[in-house]
């Protein structure tokens, strides 16, 4: 009997290990497919926003560009929540690329940007770039983008910057879901 108990435990475990190993393949081959598509993805996004930031389709206004750190004194009682309800961690905001643009900016107040759209930034010394409007500024500052830095960051100012909206919809095919 031990010796067809063996047996019997054998061929299950090579059968186990057979199926086993069919059905990681598959779900391997379906994740690397969908890595592949995702960089193809990340890749045509990145040629659209180099294309941005070369100041295609986009519409200009010349700005005061200054920096915030998201803590009580600069913001409000939740300082790791964006006007849009964005959640951040204080420590790592300078790798978020969000900006805070003045009310008469947005559209709520006339203005023609609105909570998520993607600006080039240009006229700034290091601070170029494509950045995304995540958060509100005091109703006192006119045509002013701060930009979202971590605290301990050196303040800067930048009088003479000039920002453009980035129409990301446009052109844009996506190979994944």
């Amino acid at each position: 009997m031990n010796k067809y108990f063996m047996m019997f435990l054998t061929f299950f475990v090579m059968f186990n290990g057979l199926v086993w190993n069919k059905l990681f393949k598959g779900y391997s081959e379906h994740y690397m497919e969908t890595i592949d598509s995702l960089e193809d993805d990340r890749v045509r996004l990145q040629l659209r926003i180099d294309e941005l930031e070369n100041g295609y389709k986009l519409d200009g206004l010349d700005v005061v560009v200054t920096m915030y750190h998201p803590v009580r004194g600069q913001t409000d009682r939740t300082p790791d929540i964006l006007a849009d309800g964005t959640k951040i961690r204080i420590h790592k905001a300078s790798e978020y690329k969000y900006v805070a643009v003045s009310r008469n900016l947005l559209k709520r107040w006339g203005g023609w940007l609105d909570y998520g759209d993607f600006i080039v930034l240009n006229g700034t010394s290091g601070k170029d770039g494509v950045y995304q409007v995540k958060d509100t500024m005091n109703a006192r500052f006119i045509n002013r983008i701060d930009i979202l830095e971590s605290p301990g960051t050196k303040p800067y100012k930048f009088t003479s910057a000039t920002i453009k909206k980035a129409n990301l919809n446009e052109d844009i095919k996506f190979i994944s879901n």
